[in-house]
């Protein structure tokens, strides 16, 4: 597979629900991977794949990403597009690897993952029975690129956010609800008193909706 990955497999033979979790810049394939346990009582495979841009976060180290950092100016939309490519590809990899129910699958995005799975979710919704977007934003630039399609085909999206984020404004959030709302898109939205991090109770709070939305509906065959 093109893309190195961790992998959560839960008991059982599957197929398993599965997230497909996407990291933040500067992060890694490990990053997202610690949730799993707490995820629908650990009932989720879950997908962990790195980003392909290397980026150095100190003495020696290095992190990744999905695509290069506009400071001060729009996200690379075609780079962002480049980037969802070649993650389908990786989906399309693992799909054919990993017991993976594919009428369940759920994206989860932190940060710049969240922008991904925007991308993924939005351009192609058929694919997908939810996405989770986490202190993250939708740009404008990549809203416009997206395929548009009837209301009906987008999967329910559960936005959280801190308020207190220092690196991504709340108001970037909010911002990306209105748009979603306007594109008739299901999407909840939950604010927290955090900063840029995931807290326990948003944990729980995503835990619940996964249990909602994805686990509990039946699925005819």
């Amino acid at each position: 597979m093109q893309l190195a990955h961790t992998i959560f497999e839960p008991r059982g033979h599957g197929p398993h629900p599965t997230i497909l979790a996407l990291h933040g810049w500067g992060a890694s394939a490990m990053d997202l991977l610690g949730l799993a346990p707490y995820l629908g009582g650990g009932r989720f495979l879950a997908l962990c794949p790195q980003g392909p841009l290397e980026t150095p976060i100190g003495p020696g180290a290095v992190g990744h990403g999905w695509f290069p950092l506009a400071l001060g100016g729009p996200p690379n939309a075609p780079a962002i597009l480049t980037a969802s490519e070649q993650l389908r590809i990786f989906l399309a990899e693992a799909e054919a690897r990993y017991p993976i129910d594919p009428r369940k699958l759920v994206l989860l995005g932190f940060s710049q993952g969240g922008v991904m799975a925007y991308s993924l979710a939005l351009g192609e919704p058929q694919r997908f029975a939810g996405a989770i977007v986490l202190s993250s934003w939708l740009p404008e630039e990549l809203a416009g690129r997206l395929v548009a399609v009837g209301a009906a085909s987008f999967p329910p999206i559960l936005v959280q956010h801190g308020s207190r984020d220092e690196l991504i404004s709340v108001d970037r959030a909010r911002g990306s609800i209105e748009t979603l709302r306007n594109l008739r898109v299901p999407v909840t939205y939950r604010e927290y008193d955090m900063g840029h991090e995931i807290s326990p109770l948003s944990l729980a709070d995503l835990s619940s909706w996964l249990e909602e939305k994805i686990l509990s509906p039946i699925i005819a065959p």
